[in-house]
């Protein structure tokens, strides 16, 4: 008679141990004849169940990752590639260490915070399946195929894993077969489209671009919205090697130009046609006058300059998306003659009537008027303060900043 050994699974699943899990699902006995009937209906459960949680056909083996939905490449919802689509991770045991693995393994630097992946958009599609193994990592691995795994039972998109990274951007060349930049333009995220492909820099055809191949591009460097594509470069820029030899067709949602579909094409393209792209720059934000990142006056960047922002339609929505974007927690409601204490800004006011629903992972992503337009002065300029660093040292720090009394009162 079979031996079938099992242990408990996540969920109060059982699985044979030592046994190879066949494509279709079944458990495979070295002796079929000796397999007690009980022994193979528990195998068909199992079979059962796996397909209804996993659908058919998924592996525990993959070949890439990759953060979508967030504001640059390191930051995002955590999805690996098996075969020829992307599936999501369970957050159970999803934790720092994953995390570190993850931007080691991404080039990203060190980790900052593990997030719910439903945070991102868009939203994860209903038919898109989760990967059958939980990772349980020390932190030290260099990838995620390194990690210890468990088998993952009844995990569904509302318990996607994601993740944030330290580095938004850690220059070309990083991202495998294929990598982009932006050439001759006056800052990295304006200029010629190139693609590194088999070692050498080539210059991208007009025929067959798009907006939403430049929109790609810009989402791959880091760079904010992208705001013009133009097919022909003057003299002055215009490209002096080879013109690649690919036609990339994207969808704008995609990660990276290599996640475009692409075919080899024949072209008699010249350097009057190379593609241009002007993105804006990256979206970024701090809070300045306080004892730490985790509080203070709020300020922005926008084409290269800081700017604060204007308290009108301020909500704690509004609060808990920067104490988020900045990897500080929750945000705290300390009294507005505590928040004025981080004093006036000077200079440009970027942006006026924020309205935020929570749950963005941008404040980029909040409504709000066109960038510059606003009808305050710098008396009305919006402060934040995160639980992060800022409160560990007690109410007594705030009592001193107040001039004695309680916090609240």
């Amino acid at each position: 008679m079979l031996l079938l050994q099992t242990r408990p699974l996540s969920r109060g699943a059982l699985v044979a141990q030592n046994s190879p899990l066949l494509p279709w699902g079944l458990l495979a006995a070295s002796d079929s004849s000796s397999a007690s009937p009980v022994a193979w209906l528990m195998a068909l459960l199992f079979s059962l169940i796996l397909a209804i949680y996993t659908g058919p056909g998924i592996l525990g083996s993959f070949s890439r990752v990759r953060l979508v939905g967030g504001d640059h490449r390191c930051e995002g919802r955590v999805e690996l590639q098996q075969d020829d689509e992307w599936v999501t991770v369970c957050d159970d045991y999803w934790n720092m260490d994953s995390v570190a693995v993850l931007c080691r393994e991404l080039g990203c630097g060190a980790a900052r915070k593990t997030m719910s992946g439903t945070m991102y958009g868009p939203v994860t599609p209903k038919d898109q399946k989760v990967f059958i193994h939980l990772f349980r990592c020390n932190g030290i691995e260099e990838s995620l195929s390194q990690c210890e795994r468990e088998d993952a039972i009844g995990c569904s998109h509302d318990e996607d894993a994601g993740a944030v990274c330290e580095a938004i951007y850690t220059g070309p060349g990083i991202l495998g077969p294929e990598s982009v930049r932006l050439a001759d333009g006056p800052g990295r995220c304006q200029g010629r489209v190139e693609v590194k492909f088999q070692g050498e820099w080539s210059s991208v055809c007009q025929a067959g671009w798009s907006f939403a191949a430049a929109k790609v591009v810009c989402r791959q460097l880091g760079c904010g919205r992208a705001t013009l594509t133009r097919r022909g470069c003057n003299k002055a820029t215009q490209g002096q090697g080879a013109i690649w030899q690919r036609k990339a067709s994207c969808s704008g949602q995609e990660v990276s130009l290599q996640d475009c579909l692409s075919e080899v094409w024949e072209h008699n393209c010249t350097h009057n046609e190379d593609v241009w792209v002007e993105c804006e720059d990256p979206f970024a934000l701090k809070l300045v006058g306080g004892r730490s990142h985790c509080e203070g006056r709020l300020e922005v960047l926008h084409k290269g300059e800081w700017g604060s922002v204007c308290d009108d339609g301020w909500g704690q929505d509004a609060d808990r998306v920067v104490c988020r974007q900045l990897g500080c927690g929750q945000p705290l409601s300390p009294p507005v003659k505590v928040r004025r204490r981080f004093g006036p800004g000077v200079g440009r006011i970027w942006l006026d009537d924020v309205k935020c629903s929570g749950k963005e992972p941008s404040l980029e992503q909040c409504l709000h008027r066109s960038w510059g337009y606003h009808n305050c002065n710098h008396r009305e300029d919006v402060a934040v303060v995160c639980e992060g660093q800022s409160w560990v040292d007690g109410p007594a720090w705030w009592e001193g900043r107040t001039g004695g009394g309680s916090l609240w009162g």
